[in-house]
């Protein structure tokens, strides 16, 4: 019943900047917090940056002043703003959403991924 799409990723060389955005749809009554999960391979999916409703924010220490969470309530969108990327950024990005639906059920959703490479 509700839909993330994220757009945004690709393949950069180091230093250089991308800007991530998920959009959600669907049968939603309101969005609590947002948030941006990676997955590198081999190693388990891990919290990037969180952002609540309000506005509040924490980024992981590893992406502190070089990443920038945000979001657009009114178009139920959230970005992620990655400065001065480096090699360890590469993974595939997943956003979630913690939704109450038009059920007033709470529903943690999940977007499909998108790659992000860092190489030179």
């Amino acid at each position: 019943q509700v839909q993330l799409v994220e757009s945004g990723g690709g393949l950069v060389q180091p230093g250089e900047s991308l800007r991530l955005s998920c959009a959600a749809s669907g049968s939603i009554f309101s969005i609590n917090a947002m948030g941006w999960y990676r997955q590198a391979p081999g190693k388990q999916r891990e919290l990037v940056a969180r952002i609540t409703r309000g506005g509040s924010t924490n980024h992981v220490d590893s992406v502190k002043g070089r990443f920038t969470i945000s979001r657009d309530n009114a178009k139920n969108t959230v970005y992620l703003q990655m400065n001065n990327l480096k090699p360890e950024d590469t993974a595939v990005y997943y956003c979630n959403a913690d939704v109450v639906t038009a059920r007033l059920t709470n529903v943690l959703y999940w977007g499909q991924g998108t790659q992000v490479t860092v190489s030179s």
